[in-house]
């Protein structure tokens, strides 16, 4: 099976026996029966789950990692990585536009002794900051201003500093791109977005291309008791079987809003991957499969943008990305976001094209004060 939808509904699931139920089910356990010495794969509910392995199996075959590690939420994921890897002494590099949780665990490495260099995603200050680093964080493509790196080229540059590389691969999935293919020692995602995209799960995971970083950062989990719900694991390892259905409609119509937004003149600096236009397309083309479900754009200020988003009907104000149903808001309400006050994140979903593009429509006219009647 080398078609990635096929191993998207097949990932993980359980050997095939005559009266054998057809997907795992959710173990509810905190406690195993453990005679004698340790041993065993169970032993108490903080150390493993068979559910989780499961989903970390599952989620191993897409990202095509040695090993993965499930975590409770996708920070939880971010920072039990960096503060595993991470050692007093060592220089970090993260990026300056990227999501701003993941620059505030790089205040907790500082005041552990940790370097910390911000970098933007694109340019050349990323290349030149790799230089002395032992740990590169990247995010490609970047939450909220969708720029992109070139992931190999960063990881060629890092394996010749001996410094490792991780990517949070949450806007893409796996299968949007590759990291671990790409160089990366790291795939870091939240699976409450798009992997699991029902709104309705927090979850995290870390891909490891190396068995040791990865018990590295297990070790952490266990140490820290960041594990995931048996019944968010099932969950999650349930919604893979649609991952492509859901990832290649929302991309398309990501793209076709996009472009479709281009021709509004209120609309400015739209932003997605997949449009040829885009600054991050040459890169993006060279390493993504699939550009991903958000699109960004600017307009005029926080009060037109307030507006646009009090007047979208089929498309909620909320603040995630990668569901089945579209979401939008403005970015600039978050402290830490360097964006301007007009500057609107939209995840589009899996509705209709011609309805969402639509719903788009009739909010951007309210914003106006085009209103009919």
């Amino acid at each position: 099976m080398t078609s990635e939808g096929t191993r998207a509904v097949h990932a993980g699931l359980p050997e095939v026996r005559p009266g054998g139920p057809f997907g795992s089910s959710p173990v509810f356990a905190s406690t195993f029966h453990l005679s004698g010495d340790p041993d065993g794969p169970y032993q108490y509910g903080r150390l493993a789950n068979p559910t989780w392995v499961a989903l970390e199996a599952a989620v191993g075959e897409l990202e095509g990692a040695a090993a993965t590690v499930t975590f409770a939420s996708g920070m939880a994921a971010v920072s039990g990585t960096l503060l595993a890897l991470a050692e007093p002494g060592a220089t970090v590099v993260l990026p300056s536009d990227g999501y701003p949780a993941t620059r505030s665990v790089g205040d907790h490495l500082a005041a552990r002794g940790v370097t910390v260099r911000l970098a933007p995603t694109a340019g050349d200050a990323l290349p030149a900051a790799v230089r002395g680093a032992d740990l590169v964080w990247l995010e490609t493509p970047s939450n909220p201003g969708l720029d992109v790196c070139d992931i190999a080229r960063i990881c060629e540059l890092a394996r010749a500093e001996g410094a490792l590389v991780a990517v949070d691969n949450t806007l893409a999935t796996p299968l949007g791109q590759n990291p671990l293919a790409l160089g990366a020692d790291l795939s870091v995602a939240s699976g409450t977005k798009a992997l699991t995209g029902h709104s309705d799960v927090l979850l995290g995971y870390v891909a490891c291309a190396d068995p040791e970083i990865a018990e590295r950062v297990r070790s952490w989990r266990t140490l820290t008791g960041g594990i995931p719900g048996p019944m968010e694991a099932w969950l999650a390892h349930r919604s893979l079987a649609t991952l492509h259905l859901r990832v290649d409609r929302q991309a398309a119509n990501a793209l076709a809003l996009a472009t479709w937004l281009r021709g509004r003149p209120e609309v400015a600096d739209v932003r997605h991957p997949g449009l040829a236009e885009d600054p991050a397309h040459a890169v993006a083309v060279r390493q993504m499969r699939r550009y991903g479900c958000v699109v960004a754009f600017t307009l005029p200020d926080r009060e037109h943008a307030e507006r646009f988003l009090d007047a979208l009907q089929l498309t909620a104000v909320a603040t995630s990305f990668g569901a089945t149903h579209s979401m939008a808001e403005r970015r600039g309400r978050w402290p830490g976001e360097s964006v301007p006050p007009g500057f609107v994140r939209f995840s589009v979903g899996c509705e209709d094209t011609d309805d969402l593009v639509a719903d788009v429509a009739q909010a951007l006219d309210a914003a106006l004060g085009k209103v009919d009647g």
